[in-house]
């Protein structure tokens, strides 16, 4: 009897990846323009909050190791946007697995919005990975998709939206399935958290994943 090939998330790399899926980049971001231009008003707590967050960060992010970057930076701001609604809240770190192209992928994503109460069911939204500036293992991007592609098997959908960030640069991924085994994947330019307008526009882009595409 044949036994399913198995990977965790955290062992993905584009050799890897490639081998299970066929994923290609679209060189165009237009299809951002409805997320990006959701229209959130930053009221000016929320705009002290996102510049305190800098002040107390801009000198030590580039060297926080993982936990640091999660404590101090990253944690705070997903508080702020407060993903909590009747039908879904935030998990870190759940454990999640799938079948995708017929082999298996598991690990436990760093962040994933979903529904469930007690345990994650339907998975909406990713955020992977809080590194440090120069990541000393795999590529977060080619996790992140490998995540969201377990997703779509999970809901039965064919599209799925989210995040990589690497140190203080944040980008935005939304991951199309085709056909059995086929994606295409979009990637946003990069945003600086350390810069307050990027940092505002990252906030934006979260909280139109709470409001427009969670449900």
């Amino acid at each position: 009897m044949e036994t399913t090939k198995s990977y965790k998330f955290s062992d993905i790399n584009y050799k890897i990846l490639k081998e299970i899926i066929d994923f290609k980049l679209v060189k165009d971001r237009t299809i951002f323009n409805e997320w990006f231009n959701f229209k959130f008003e930053i009221n000016e707590y929320d705009e002290e909050y996102l510049m305190k967050l800098i002040k107390l960060n801009e000198y030590n992010l580039q060297d926080y190791v993982e936990y640091q970057l999660l404590a101090h930076f990253i944690s705070p701001l997903l508080y702020k946007v407060y993903f909590l609604g009747d039908n879904f809240r935030e998990w870190y770190q759940p454990e999640i697995s799938g079948i995708v192209n017929g082999k298996k992928l598991y690990g436990k994503p760093d962040f994933m919005v979903a529904s469930g109460i007690r345990e994650p069911e339907k998975p909406l939204f990713f955020i992977q990975e809080f590194k440090r500036s120069i990541p000393k293992s795999n590529p977060p991007l080619e996790q992140v998709i490998a995540q969201i592609a377990v997703a779509m098997e999970i809901n039965k959908s064919n599209i799925l939206r989210g995040a990589y960030n690497v140190g203080r640069y944040w980008h935005f991924v939304i991951l199309k399935k085709l056909a059995e085994g086929k994606y295409e994947y979009f990637e946003s330019d990069s945003f600086d958290s350390l810069k307050i307008n990027d940092l505002k526009q990252i906030y934006i882009n979260l909280q139109a994943v709470k409001h427009k595409y969670c449900k």
